[in-house]
């Protein structure tokens, strides 16, 4: 029997964090899930996100996610309060709690969300451990970035 793939409309990426990668330099790369209340899932299905500015803090042995907003339907519950910023708690195992527990009391590491997406039905976060960039390092990137494309360019002229 051969399984169909059903098509689903737009893409499974709800919001990314571009700032993040040019601000930092990713470490290690982690896979969360994401508690949420049923209006969040509601809004992440509409695609009324956005994790710019968030970062992740870990107290009490758990992993928190800051500064991420999550932009309420105007045809939300009356009854429910909808608060877009809430610290929402992020659904890691011990061994990965652990690890990013050992990262972050290194000296200049920090946790940033880089994008949130559908995993099957399950809203995940792609985090990373990160340590900041320098005014140079970041020039360097933009200048190996424009060397790259320049390169594309000579090489797809010269094979005409």
């Amino acid at each position: 029997m051969i399984k169909k793939k059903t098509y689903k409309p737009g893409s499974a990426t709800i919001a990314q964090n571009r700032r993040a990668r040019h601000d930092y330099f990713i470490e290690e790369e982690f896979e969360a899930g994401l508690s949420l209340q049923g209006w969040e899932v509601k809004s992440l299905r509409a695609g009324k996100a956005n994790i710019s500015d968030s970062y992740v803090i870990l107290k009490n042995g758990e992993a928190h996610l800051l500064g991420a907003t999550i932009t309420p339907l105007s045809v939300a519950s009356t009854h429910v309060v909808c608060d877009p910023t809430r610290t929402r708690k992020l659904l890691l195992n011990k061994r990965e709690l652990d690890s990013l527990f050992g990262r972050i009391n290194r000296e200049g590491y920090t946790v940033v969300a880089l994008s949130m997406y559908w995993k099957n039905a399950w809203s995940k976060i792609k985090i990373g451990v990160a340590k900041g960039k320098k005014d140079h390092d970041k020039r360097d990137t933009i200048k190996d970035r424009e060397w790259r494309v320049d390169k594309a360019r000579i090489m797809k002229n010269a094979n005409r």
